[in-house]
């Protein structure tokens, strides 16, 4: 195991681990073997970095050719046929970076727990500050709408205290008004 970190530690580009045996759905074409390893000189960035600039590129043209009216149906597919192939190159190598930087973590939380239970700590401790900062904002908003409802319920208070006056009386009255006098 201490191949893999002296390429990273002594100046050798990294090498993008094996896949390890007996990982379910796991195809051999989404991992470098030795032989490939040696004969590539690129790093597994240079890889990540190359093929999406190929997507990127491939994804540009197909804008580009889809603007000529004159493109016909197999030139389409070609073309999704294209950029889904580089898609899914980009995507097999990022699996490939992701399980090398797994490989990496389990290495150093086998190598040194202590760094990781303190990263643990840090990143739990983070979390906390993020949630007490969330809580305090919720109970800004909450004293902010239980004021509105104190508000609303004084004026509710004040309007049930003016005496109410029942369709009756009012109707009673309009009784007692006298008739308007006509004019002559």
């Amino acid at each position: 195991m201490a191949a893999p970190l002296a390429g990273m530690f002594s100046g050798q580009p990294p090498r993008p681990p094996l896949a390890p045996p007996g990982l379910p759905g796991q195809g051999s074409l989404l991992w470098a073997t030795p032989d490939t390893l040696r004969s590539s000189p690129s790093t597994l960035e240079d890889e990540l970095e190359s093929s999406f600039e190929a997507c990127f590129a491939s994804l540009v043209e197909a804008k580009q050719v889809s603007k000529d009216d004159y493109v016909n149906g197999t030139d389409q597919e070609e073309i999704r046929t294209d950029v889904d192939k580089c898609i899914q190159k980009f995507l097999d190598i990022a699996r490939k970076t992701e399980y090398f930087f797994l490989q990496k973590r389990l290495q150093l939380s086998i190598q040194k727990p202590e760094q990781v239970i303190k990263e643990d700590i840090s990143e739990l401790r983070n979390e906390l500050q993020w949630k007490d900062a969330l809580v305090q904002k919720h109970l800004t908003k909450l004293q902010h709408w239980h004021q509105v409802l104190e508000d609303v319920s004084v004026q509710h208070k004040k309007l049930a205290d003016i005496p109410q006056v029942s369709s009756a009386y009012l109707s009673q009255a309009a009784a007692n008004v006298p008739a308007p006098m006509k004019q002559t």
